[in-house]
């Protein structure tokens, strides 16, 4: 059980510059324009500078499920902040996991640590796989390299598919309903509990306005095509301002 219990909390506590989309390149052009559109436009987009998501999560792991109450916080690409509750070995624990800047942090109940340079990139990019599908915008700035991975089918349905390339040089897939526009699947490759790499494949679904913003409220991933979380939102809420406590290192 402390081996499930370590390895859940990392999951939960989941799921080099680079030029912008290439302005010649038509077809990433649309599909963006196109799903910025559908989340609600740029304009609408252009003000989440900070954000809270809460709801319940399922995490699946070596065939047990552990329900727990999940809030995130997060502001830009480089601040974050994870909280959540759930029962473990029939005892109510809590945890929280904190992005500030070039620092992080993990808590577990009582048990606390600051995060290593790999455990911090391994932290910041979650961050922005967990971001990037519902703000897109970055995706037209200077940190991310953007090209066109043809279609394919998710479920049964046809979607425009890009590569993207992070600011750690590292790539991941985001495919976009063709009828809709919206993002329904992001494919990319995350370091374990152990630190073993996994492909993880995420989907989404059950869009919900919250705004005027386009938000999915399920949220299903795999990994190595393995059963591994469901993340079913139910409030999501732009915010004008954050209290920088907020990201402070957990107590």
């Amino acid at each position: 059980m402390k081996c499930f219990l370590g390895a859940a909390l990392v999951m939960v506590l989941v799921a080099g510059p680079f030029g912008p989309a290439r302005a010649d390149d038509k077809d990433v052009k649309a599909v963006l324009d196109k799903a910025i559109k559908a989340l609600g436009g740029e304009e609408k987009l252009g003000k989440i500078g900070a954000y809270t998501v809460e709801g319940k999560l399922t995490l699946t792991f070596d065939g047990n499920d552990v329900e727990m109450i999940t809030r995130a916080t997060v502001q830009d690409l480089d601040h974050y902040r994870s909280e959540f509750e759930g029962e473990f070995d029939g005892n109510l624990r809590k945890g929280v996991r904190v992005l500030n800047g070039d620092k992080g942090w993990r808590k577990f109940g009582d048990d606390a640590m600051e995060l290593d340079n790999d455990a911090l990139a391994n932290e910041k990019r979650a961050v922005y796989l967990q971001a990037i599908p519902t703000t897109l915008l970055p995706l037209k700035g200077k940190g991310f390299r953007v090209e066109s991975a043809g279609e394919e089918k998710v479920g049964e349905k046809p979607a425009a598919v890009l590569k993207v390339t992070g600011p750690d040089g590292k790539d991941f897939t985001l495919a976009f309903d063709a009828e809709s526009g919206l993002p329904v699947k992001l494919v990319a490759k995350v370091v374990g509990f152990q630190g073993g790499e996994y492909t993880q494949e995420t989907t989404f679904g059950g869009y919900k306005d919250f705004g005027g913003i386009k938000k999915a409220t399920k949220l299903e991933s795999t990994r190595d095509g393995q059963k591994s979380l469901v993340q079913e939102v139910a409030e999501f809420k732009v915010l004008d301002k954050v209290d920088p406590k907020t990201f402070a290192e957990p107590q």
